[in-house]
């Protein structure tokens, strides 16, 4: 007969909703811009950023090609504040051990890792992404593109990845500089006219 686990107790299906909630900056990814480096089959990284409720689902992943390493470029459609980052992996070697994040930095390539990072993470294992990683709160307020870099594992081969959760909040980009600048400048060169003629007058008389 059929029942739910959480009859006698509503917690948790509240707690799994909230974090679904939370866990929606997959939404305001650039799908189409962003691309995952060493990747075993083309475009498997981009499956990974899926909803809370498929962070389960094995059918999609992303697994490492020539060695253990994965680099993810992820483009936002705006300004994001990383909040925080769960991740889903096997219960085994093939789950990356640590992760390496970069800000606003495009386009990145395995030639461009030896930067310092903006923040690194030593990872646990964990097969259902229930442990939360804490972005520095200052550096991560203003993201418009995020870069992960996951340089190994717990031992094996390749590296695994089921399920990678971004929480945080976002708004729309602004780019009115160009505009505010041109505006303000008119006015002088009005002025220097103005200054000139009065001059002028001044000497007719």
């Amino acid at each position: 007969m059929p029942h739910s686990h959480c009859s006698d107790n509503h917690d948790c299906d509240h707690s799994s909703d909230e974090t679904g909630i939370l866990y929606n900056l997959f939404e305001k990814i650039d799908k189409e811009n962003l691309e995952c480096l060493n990747e075993s089959i083309e475009g498997s990284g981009k499956t990974v950023f899926k909803p809370w409720d498929k962070r389960l689902d094995t059918e999609n992943f992303v697994q490492s090609d020539a060695d253990e390493e994965l680099l993810f470029n992820i483009p936002f459609t705006g300004n994001v504040k990383l909040k925080g980052i769960r991740i889903a992996s096997e219960d085994s070697a093939n789950h990356p051990k640590k992760l390496r994040l970069f800000k606003n930095r495009p386009n990145m390539t395995f030639d461009d890792i030896a930067m310092e990072p903006d923040q690194v993470f030593e990872l646990q294992i964990d097969s259902e992404g229930m442990h939360e990683y804490a972005p520095k709160v200052v550096t991560f307020s203003s993201v418009s593109h995020l870069t992960m870099h996951f340089p190994t594992n717990f031992g094996a081969d390749s590296t695994k990845i089921y399920y990678i959760g971004l929480k945080g909040e976002w708004s729309p980009g602004h780019k009115h500089g160009v505009t505010i600048c041109t505006y303000e400048a008119r006015p002088n060169l009005d002025d220097h006219k103005l200054k000139h003629l009065d001059s002028v007058t001044r000497h007719i008389d």
